[in-house]
């Protein structure tokens, strides 16, 4: 078990402790210090993160820090009242530094820092908090219906909702957390006011009663460790309430407290290096201990920039694994004198994006940009869903497109481009919005949804009427996603074939060379996989395809009819991708329907083929289509249900007239699946 993961616990415990057990002046000088840093890392920490979830610890860490500040001061009284006010070096620095000689402005100087604290800062985080959680609570119900478009169109998928609604409902826990622990400041503030006066009343009568010291000796003694315990203590509480005022639309999170605390700080290396330096400047305050500072201040700096040159050591390993061209800087002419620097122009890339020059930024690592990452990801998810990994993309500018235009090309071919309002969000309409906004209109690239873009300060209330609000990069990210899922057919290479079968040979499979090429050509092979690819069916179980295609390849050699037995072997995988809780919808055709398909099927050399007369093609098409416009708000992609021996001629049918339209024959389904069906296409 890591030390570092019940750090926290042992931390507390050890605080807990200090309110019994009595400290020694060294020990609490430490203590005191350790506070003060813990105080400035946590405001520094409240000023770096981007977001909320980079520090949702902090209603912990507040407490966390009012227990240790209250422990320190019982502890520092047990020594002010026992050891006849000596109750460390920070305590007698501070007091004497505030004091000056002068017990009323020492006295002075204490309480206006206490009021600051109290009635300023503590007031505005603690109404700053309650006004964020009423608005935060009353956006919930629009942010999830929000949710659940997104999830109903497919923008995103179930385990994507599942952790938007994870985030929902951490949101609403930090601030109900944080609208009780702007309490625990305000009464930190008022103990220590009552303690200051513990301290200076009972330092006072112990004094002249029990030590026989006259009154101006024990007022001299009593009031330096006094006011001196009072700062030390208020000033840590000063700088947790401003930070308390900067975090408080900040969300929770749901990992543990002691990873959180160990990850978040160790994160930010920068904020430890401006703690040790920090420190090192206490040292320049007369009689402030120098080797417990030192010792603490070499510690935070020798940290951080330990963790940095580590981050820094990371972040250029993963710069140079980014293939980056290289551009000569040459003459252009004398450059291609060489005929073969002309054939480095004929090569085409598989995935390529051009950007006009406003949207550079938007997609550029030296500007901050997370589209590699995004794109890294989307890969991944891409060949778990699919079993086919894409290629890279290309990334251009373009100076002929719009300056906030972009362009995804295919194999050297534009098939999509899009418009985006960089300093804009997208708020899509998912059809059941509880009120209007105002933005520029336009359509979704992807999905085509009516949408309009609107500023920064509208997307809080954009998302309480209902709306789905995208940042521009998301925009690109899944248009870029949906292209790559359409076109997926075209992308798969031979070479990729040979990377597949290869990952199955290192299985010690001997599947792979007992079929390929013994029963089917790589092309075949590659011809079937391209065909479950166009119809958006998985790749990833290539053992079952192989063995599919194992037992029908001497009787059946058309690659289509080996792919609708492919097709019925992967009916797991296509009930799982197309059913919803163990249930389908789907239309049906009419029997009638059926018996003019199967009687209009053809063959001749090179295989089979629908002849169906246009009249009847267009009329059951029109049926179909206005099947799918009566159910569109029961069924969000259009599944069509047919027998096995007509699925392959409709789909290819309907591909040419609605080819988002799913087409699934009655044995590619699931036995324990609940087929209900929504239409009927029938023909009068």
């Amino acid at each position: 078990m890591k030390i570092r993961d019940n750090a926290v616990a042992i931390f507390v415990v050890i605080i807990i402790g200090f309110i019994i057990i009595p400290l020694p002046a060294p020990l609490l000088d430490m203590m005191f210090i350790i506070n003060i840093s813990l105080s400035i890392m946590v405001l520094l920490m409240t000023m770096y993160v981007k977001n909320a979830l980079q520090f949702s610890i902090f209603p912990s860490m507040l407490l966390m820090t009012t227990i240790l500040r209250l422990a320190l001061n019982i502890s520092s009284t047990r020594l002010i009242l026992t050891q006849s006010g000596k109750a460390g070096q920070v305590i007698q620095t501070f007091g004497e530094f505030v004091l000056r000689g002068n017990v009323v402005v020492g006295f002075i100087v204490f309480i206006i820092i206490v009021i600051v604290n109290f009635m300023v800062i503590t007031k505005g985080s603690e109404r700053v908090s309650e006004v964020s959680a009423r608005f935060k609570l009353d956006a919930m119900p629009g942010k999830q219906m929000a949710i659940d478009a997104d999830l109903n169109s497919g923008i995103i998928d179930e385990s994507m909702a599942r952790q938007r609604r994870e985030d929902i409902q951490r949101e609403a826990e930090f601030y109900g957390a944080m609208d009780g622990a702007t309490k625990f400041v305000k009464g930190d503030a008022i103990a220590s006011i009552i303690i200051t006066f513990i301290n200076f009343l009972g330092g006072t009568v112990i004094g002249m009663v029990q030590g026989g010291s006259s009154f101006t000796e024990v007022l001299n003694i009593y009031s330096i460790a006094t006011v001196g315990d009072g700062l030390v203590s208020q000033l840590p509480a000063l700088m947790i309430s401003t930070a308390t005022g900067m975090i408080v639309t900040r969300a929770a999170s749901d990992s543990s407290l002691s990873i959180d605390v160990t990850k978040q700080f160790l994160s930010r290396p920068i904020v430890i290096i401006i703690a040790g330096f920090t420190l090192i400047c206490l040292c320049f305050i007369p009689g402030m201990p120098v080797v417990q500072i030192l010792i603490l201040a070499i510690g935070l700096l020798a940290a951080g920039f330990n963790l940095k040159k580590r981050n820094d050591i990371v972040a250029e390993a993963q710069k140079a694994n980014v293939p980056e061209a290289a551009a000569a800087e040459q003459d252009e002419t004398s450059y291609y004198k060489n005929i073969d620097n002309i054939y480095d122009l004929l090569q085409i890339d598989a995935i390529e994006m051009e950007f006009g020059y406003s949207l550079i930024p938007l997609v550029d690592e030296n500007s901050g940009s997370s589209f590699i990452e995004r794109l890294v990801t989307f890969r991944k998810q891409f060949a778990l869903e699919m079993g086919m990994v894409i290629p890279a993309v290309r990334l251009r500018d373009n100076g002929m497109l719009n300056p906030n235009q972009y362009v995804i090309k295919i194999k050297g071919e534009e098939v999509s481009r899009g418009e985006i309002l960089v300093d804009y969000y997208l708020a899509l309409d998912p059809g059941n919005l509880t009120g209007e906004i105002d933005g520029i209109e336009t359509i979704e690239p992807a999905y085509g949804i009516p949408s309009k873009w609107i500023t920064k300060d509208k997307k809080e209330i954009a998302e309480i009427y209902g709306y789905t609000v995208i940042d521009p990069l998301s925009v690109v990210v899944t248009h870029l996603s949906e292209t790559v899922r359409k076109h997926a057919y075209e992308l798969l290479s031979r070479q990729d074939l040979n990377q597949l079968l290869d990952t199955i040979r290192k299985t010690g499979s001997t599947l792979v060379d007992d079929v390929v090429p013994n029963m089917i050509s790589f092309s075949g092979l590659q011809k079937i996989l391209c065909n479950l690819l166009k119809e958006g069916v998985p790749i990833r179980d290539m053992e079952t395809i192989l063995e599919t295609i194992s037992d029908h390849a001497a009787n059946v050699h058309d690659p289509e009819v080996l792919t609708e037995y492919v097709r019925q072997a992967l009916k797991r995988t296509i009930t799982r991708k197309w059913s919803d809780g163990g249930q389908i919808r789907v239309i049906t055709l009419d029997s009638e329907v059926e018996r003019l398909i199967v009687n209009s099927i053809s063959k001749n050399d090179q295989g089979t083929y629908l002849s169906l007369d246009p009249q009847t093609t267009q009329k059951i098409v029109s049926k179909l289509l206005d099947c799918i416009t009566r159910v569109k708000e029961v069924i969000n992609v259009p599944i069509i249900l047919t027998s096995p021996v007509v699925r392959i001629y409709f789909s290819k049918m309907l591909e040419q007239f609605y080819p988002n339209a799913v087409v699934l024959s009655f044995n590619e389904l699931n036995s324990d699946v609940q087929i209900q069906a929504v239409a009927n296409v029938t023909i009068e």
